[in-house]
């Protein structure tokens, strides 16, 4: 088994498996990396590593029981498969604002081999001042028919990794043909972060190209009887899946997917699975099935999906490079952060990062 590494950092020419990729988003990305942090030039920056996540904590509820088991049968004929996903990270704060990173992964699976693209690390000072303007920018340049509302402060690193996530995700769907496609979390839309239309654009190009998606999300509060609906098929035989029918989001807020529980291997793991809503409903099951035929399931998550996020995820000897090159390259002088629990308390402060008993 293979596995190819194509990388995007601070060039436009790279690899992938469709030529006709329009690079400007990334480059976007790196111009308005280094302008914000050249702002922050000779700062003190306080050390931070801090992940930010992401995701739709949805307040839903099944007004109908889930259906009976659908069995499923692994398909072996060769299909190529694909995952995005991206993550942010806090790396410090300044008197001005937070310096923050964000990266984004692409992983595909085609005749056994795995390939992958990186995007990033992209390296942002966010300020008050330049927080419209950075996320305008980025937004213009690969979305400019839509109109997004500006993040806030805290929520502006998650925002922009996910401008990243779509743009890599309306990048694969046109660039895999006849394959599955995987997504991390739901396909809910209407939120502040993901506009509908947007959302509705990229399942369109899939299906275009002959690809289903299918996204997978790592937890959900969605319920049925006060019970998370991923409880609900533990004592089936897996593979299987369950449909979760008729559920009704408050409007702004849509599905553009039929909500599964799926349970794909012999764990105690089930996944809530998002199936493009515009599939014809023998062809999603199809596609689960291609799905494993053709990928590792690890406790009933595909090996494409779990890579994209490691590739993506960033290591602490990563962190420490970051530091290191915002501090050579634009003089931003590293300072330790009091712990105030600790200067207040003394061996009696836990610290702020800690949950240990003293």
């Amino acid at each position: 088994m293979v596995i190819e590494q194509y990388t995007i950092a601070t060039t436009q020419k790279y690899n992938f498996p469709q030529p006709t990729i329009d690079p400007a988003f990334p480059q976007r990305f790196i111009e308005l990396s280094l302008n914000s942090l050249r702002n922050a030039s000779s700062q003190p920056i306080q050390l931070n590593r801090q992940e930010i996540q992401k995701g739709f904590n949805e307040p839903l509820y099944a007004p109908q029981p889930p259906t009976k088991p659908i069995p499923l049968y692994p398909r072996s004929d060769e299909t190529p498969v694909a995952a995005v996903d991206t993550s942010s990270i806090k790396l410090g704060e300044t008197s001005r604002g937070i310096v923050v990173a964000i990266r984004g992964t692409s992983v595909w699976k085609i005749k056994r081999n795995y390939g992958y693209l990186r995007v990033g690390p992209f390296i942002f000072h966010i300020t008050d001042e330049n927080l419209r303007e950075v996320y305008s920018a980025l937004q213009r340049a690969y979305f400019p028919e839509l109109k997004f509302t500006s993040p806030s402060f805290l929520s502006a690193p998650m925002r922009m990794a996910n401008l990243l996530e779509k743009w890599l995700q309306a990048t694969l769907a046109k660039s895999i043909s006849n394959g599955v496609i995987l997504f991390d979390g739901s396909l809910t839309a209407g939120t502040l972060d993901t506009p509908s239309h947007q959302l509705r654009e990229i399942l369109t190009t899939a299906r275009r190209m002959g690809n289903t998606v299918l996204a997978f999300a790592k937890a959900t509060s969605l319920r049925f009887n006060g019970y998370i609906i991923t409880e609900i098929i533990k004592n089936h035989k897996p593979p299987c899946l369950l449909e979760v029918p008729e559920i009704k989001p408050r409007p702004p807020i849509t599905l553009l997917g039929e909500v599964y529980v799926a349970k794909l291997s012999m764990s105690s793991c089930a996944f809530r699975l998002d199936i493009d809503k515009e599939v014809p409903p023998q062809q999603r099951i199809e596609a689960v099935e291609r799905l494993l035929g053709n990928d590792l399931l690890t406790q009933s998550y595909p090996e494409t999906l779990r890579l994209s996020h490691i590739l993506c995820t960033f290591t602490a000897n990563e962190v420490i490079a970051m530091q290191h090159f915002i501090n050579k390259k634009f003089g931003l002088k590293i300072i330790t952060k009091p712990d105030m629990h600790r200067l207040l308390f003394g061996p009696f402060g836990k610290g702020e990062n800690s949950n240990e008993a003293v």
